[in-house]
């Protein structure tokens, strides 16, 4: 039976006019999943028994199952879920001083074997379908209400979780229209939604022209010898040519897009790759997130001293570079930047 979370409301609004169903009632119908967040048709009131019926003889509701939520020093919370074919893959919920952050998987482990990236390490298994995605959102709302907080303080999504977003793109599309519905989805706004890549260029292009979102890009190079040694996907789409992407994406005037670079000890965090840094991101409106490497006992990488990831930084700021040094959370679970991989059971 499929599960009525695959359907956008434009979707779920043409199945309805096709049983002559006037298409209005889809809007009632996402009321009641994402705003009230019920888990019956019968709980639908404002709708027909007849109709109710008829929802639950072809779709049903699920729920992603927790097996497993690990608690961080930090109050970071992940979350082991299990899909129905017996897959998993991990949500993380970051507490921030006023609201909550969700980091979300789109896709069962990852093809594009980054070599600092723990997800890599399991392999690819299968992209998420729409409902995959949505549950993870919907569901962590549901999580704050069953603990007494207001659920709209999940107010910013992350699709930084396993997998590459892009390479599941047009399931992230619809996962993306369903979450920024402003009327009866999920209701978040865009510039509070970011979409993080790899390097998949010519859908960077394609992201700016289908949606409003904010665009962050795992760049971690300055050479593409470097790059390329770090993340195979290099090959494919080098500098020259992601860089390019980057400048043809559609944003407001005042956004920028955000470059996360991860500091690894001895690889590329020197004086003259932060001048590079400078001079290759010159063109773009860009902003930098440095991400001091999260250690883990499966990679060789190392996290720079704090004074060199201060000198870093600040060669960028003295070169009007907008950069800021992000703050990992949930490292003491494997859940910070980068340590994502999901238990085989």
């Amino acid at each position: 039976m499929e599960n009525i979370l695959n359907f956008t409301r434009d979707d779920l609004s043409v199945w309805l006019e096709d049983k002559g169903i006037r298409p209005f009632r889809a809007g009632q119908i996402f009321k009641w999943l994402y705003i009230r967040q019920v888990d019956e048709f019968e709980q639908m009131t404002d709708l027909s028994k007849e109709l109710r019926k008829m929802l639950a003889d072809h779709f049903c509701i699920k729920r992603l199952r927790i097996d497993e939520n690990l608690v961080s020093a930090d109050t970071t919370e992940k979350f082991l879920l299990g899909l129905d074919d017996g897959q998993h893959i991990e949500s993380v919920l970051i507490p921030e001083k006023d609201h909550f952050t969700l980091c979300v998987s789109s896709q069962v482990g990852c093809v594009q074997d980054c070599q600092f990236c723990l997800t890599a390490k399991g392999g690819f298994v299968r992209n998420l379908n729409i409902s995959e995605m949505i549950a993870q959102v919907r569901d962590a709302r549901y999580y704050l209400i069953q603990k007494g907080i207001d659920p709209v303080k999940l107010s910013n999504i992350v699709f930084m979780g396993m997998g590459e977003p892009l390479a599941n793109y047009k399931n992230l599309i619809k996962t993306l229209e369903i979450i920024t519905d402003s009327d009866y989805g999920l209701k978040f706004s865009p510039r509070r939604v970011t979409v993080s890549t790899c390097g998949l260029a010519p859908k960077i292009t394609q992201l700016g022209l289908d949606t409003q979102v904010n665009l962050a890009v795992s760049l971690n190079a300055t050479t593409d010898e470097l790059r390329t040694q770090l993340m195979p996907v290099n090959k494919k789409y080098p500098l020259k040519q992601l860089l390019k992407a980057c400048q043809t994406f559609t944003m407001k005037p005042r956004n920028k897009i955000t470059f996360e670079y991860i500091l690894m000890e001895g690889v590329n965090d020197t004086e003259a790759e932060a001048l590079e840094l400078v001079k290759l991101l010159a063109p773009v409106k860009a902003k930098v997130n440095l991400i001091p490497f999260n250690e883990h006992e499966k990679s060789k990488f190392k996290r720079p001293s704090k004074t060199h990831i201060s000198e870093f930084l600040q060669i960028l700021l003295d070169r009007n570079l907008t950069a800021i040094t992000r703050k990992s959370k949930g490292d003491d679970i494997l859940a910070a930047c980068g340590q994502l991989k999901a238990k085989l059971y």
